[in-house]
């Protein structure tokens, strides 16, 4: 856009463009090169300055921010749909507010009036509210000194003369791995409720959330852990029903009923959130120290995350991402975007491409665009960045044959002016050494971190922690369960799943619900009948030998790739070799298309429905614990 820069001291210069020549003067407003050229950034520029080798001329600005530079689950808070021509006057800290002179674009003109043929500016965004601006922040300062409530040129801890400047706060003593971590993270789940419900104790529900209650039965009751009626009369009910009539002590009897009954099984389901995260501190510790250095450093990194399913690897980094974000809104670190993403729920592995720049920008292109332009953004210094941090659950189903899209994940973040922080979970914990090729594995890293799987005293202590000190199973019935799972798998959530059923089944099997006792063995075995009496263990104890085999060699496959997809041939090698091992009569080609077959009609195995050859790709449509059970019944 321009040719040259045309340098004049340090009071103003010169921008030359295809057609004139502009001249920019400390107190105007200008148009910053970016990431996006149709979008340039904006911001008033207060003086010019030389680096320490006076070789390359420097620009101190107050920065705007246009609605797509907001992050994408606070635009919410601006309340209505803003004008294309609306910026915003930035408040906060996590932009670099000195640029290189050279990425000026030109001059741009801003007012404080609803124009609509020039940007215009109403109000403040501080990353955490969008206010009305004060109107001394717009007036013309002298160019030597920056307006006073703009952005602090250095770190409450320096001084002016300090050199050189800190960019971030300052470090703080990170907190040992102890329970008081855990509690921190409880914390933020307490404070976000107290803003969104006003002060109140846990115990003290409004009525309209005792309703939606008793309509939905979800709630806000998933922390209440009241069990005596006195402890309900501090609810506020009396804009329902007059205080000491008959229609507010039924109302309250009503309400005793749902706690006794329900919060067990609420607490208990898969999807609620946990108040901490028991026997994951040490792993929750690790986690936190090596994302938040990151974002106080603004460098970039990657952590490989393994461990079979239901360890606890998402809900950790998820606790890990909560406090951090509290930490932010404290002012205690800089602030951060986080972006998910999950290879389950793509048909694709470049489709990752698309959601990455859909939660970066709000842009919808194709995979290819996606990619170039994200390869732009990581790699081209840009003043207005702040810190990325991405999850990437199920890693190894981005898997392609040329690895590309692997191989970008892992090296945006080495870039010097990315920013980035990527956090990788797959199942395998050698999954880098078995299938990424030597220049992906390079990128990764040494940065690991294995999830064991749960302990039947570690699964103990995980339902109790959930039922947060309700009575609700007899010792034996909790220890039975607790064993079960931990000799099957480990996975804390077929666990959780089986406590819930048989909280139901024994909710159910009395006659009223206020006089239901606590889950005992019979009820935890019936639960647990259910659980593994499927259609589909029914299917797998039915099948043939050759298809019982079969499925094994999917299994043995699956785990020697680290992949939860195989090709028939692949799984026809492994087919073979089993045999051999039982002493049977290795079966044909043909016969094992067959039987392959059979089990995909069944859905027991998904297959690739445009081939049925050899290299036919081959998935389990059922979890490898319940073929494992399954099969291990059959043996014994």
């Amino acid at each position: 856009m321009f040719v040259g820069l045309l340098l004049s001291r340090y009071l103003n210069m010169s921008v030359e463009g295809q057609e004139a020549v502009t001249t920019v003067t400390p107190g105007q407003y200008i148009l910053i090169e970016g990431n996006d050229d149709e979008y340039p950034f904006v911001a008033k520029l207060l003086k010019f300055f030389g680096d320490e080798s006076h070789k390359q001329k420097k620009a101190l600005v107050q920065w705007f921010l246009r609605l797509s530079e907001v992050p994408q689950n606070k635009k919410l808070l601006l309340g209505r749909s803003p004008h294309p021509q609306e910026i915003f006057y930035y408040l906060g800290r996590a932009c670099d507010n000195e640029i290189n002179a050279e990425s000026i674009l030109g001059t741009v003109d801003v007012r404080q009036d609803n124009s609509p043929d020039t940007l215009y500016v109403k109000l403040s965004w501080d990353t955490k509210a969008f206010n009305v601006l004060d109107p001394v922040l717009m007036q013309d300062t002298p160019a030597s000194t920056p307006p006073k409530p703009a952005l602090p040129l250095f770190p409450p801890c320096a001084s002016p003369t300090a050199t050189p400047v800190s960019r971030g706060p300052v470090r703080r003593a990170l907190p040992t791995p102890d329970p008081t971590v855990m509690r921190r993270a409880g914390s933020v789940s307490d404070t976000r409720a107290t803003m969104s419900a006003g002060k109140r104790s846990t115990l003290e529900i409004s009525a309209n959330d005792l309703l939606l209650c008793l309509s939905q039965g979800w709630a806000t009751l998933m922390g209440v852990g009241a069990t005596k009626k006195s402890e309900l009369i501090m609810m506020d009910c009396s804009c329902l029903f007059p205080v000491g009539s008959r229609s507010y002590f039924i109302y309250l009897d009503v309400i005793f009923v749902v706690l006794l009954t329900c919060v067990p099984v609420l607490r208990l389901h898969v999807s609620s959130v946990p108040e901490s995260l028991p026997c994951r501190e040490q792993e929750f510790q690790d986690i936190y120290n090596f994302v938040e250095s990151k974002v106080m450093d603004g460098t970039g990194g990657c952590m490989y995350i393994s461990g079979v399913p239901g360890t606890g690897k998402t809900a950790t980094i998820h606790e890990v991402i909560r406090c951090l974000q509290h930490a932010s809104d404290m002012d205690e670190i800089p602030t951060f975007r986080f972006i998910e993403i999950n290879g389950m729920k793509m048909t694709d592995p470049h489709q990752a491409y698309v959601q990455i720049l859909q939660k970066l920008t709000d842009q919808k292109v194709t995979a290819d665009h996606a990619a170039a332009l994200l390869e732009k953004r990581f790699s081209n210094p840009a003043p207005k960045k702040e810190t990325t941090v991405l999850l990437v659950d199920e890693l190894d189903l981005l898997w392609t044959r040329k690895q590309n899209v692997m191989y970008n994940l892992f090296d945006w973040p080495t870039r010097r002016h990315a920013r980035l922080v990527v956090l990788t979970i797959a199942n395998t914990m050698d999954l880098p050494e078995r299938i990424m090729i030597n220049r992906v594995a390079s990128r990764l890293g040494l940065t690991r971190m294995s999830f064991q799987p749960y302990s039947f005293k570690q699964l103990q202590q995980i339902i109790t922690s959930r039922l947060n000190k309700v009575k609700a199973f007899e010792e034996d019935a909790l220890q039975l369960v607790s064993r079960k799972v931990a000799a099957l798998s480990g996975d804390a959530r077929r666990c959780l799943d089986i406590c819930r059923r048989a909280t139901e089944i024994c909710e159910h099997s009395t006659s009223h619900p206020s006089s239901a006792g606590l889950v005992r063995m019979n009820h935890v075995m019936e639960a647990l009948d259910e659980m593994f009496s499927s259609s589909y263990i029914t299917a797998i104890r039915c099948a043939s030998l050759q298809e019982q085999l079969f499925l094994r060699a999917v299994i043995a496959e699956f785990r020697r790739l680290g992949l939860e997809e195989a090709t028939f041939q692949q799984v026809f090698v492994q087919h073979r070799a089993l045999s051999r091992v039982e002493g049977l009569q290795p079966i044909s080609v043909s016969e094992g298309l067959a039987v392959c077959q059979r089990l995909g009609a069944c859905r027991l195995l998904l297959l690739e429905a445009s081939r049925l050859d050899m290299l036919q790709r081959v998935r389990l449509n059922v979890s490898q614990d319940d073929v494992l059970y399954a099969l291990k019944a059959v043996r014994d």
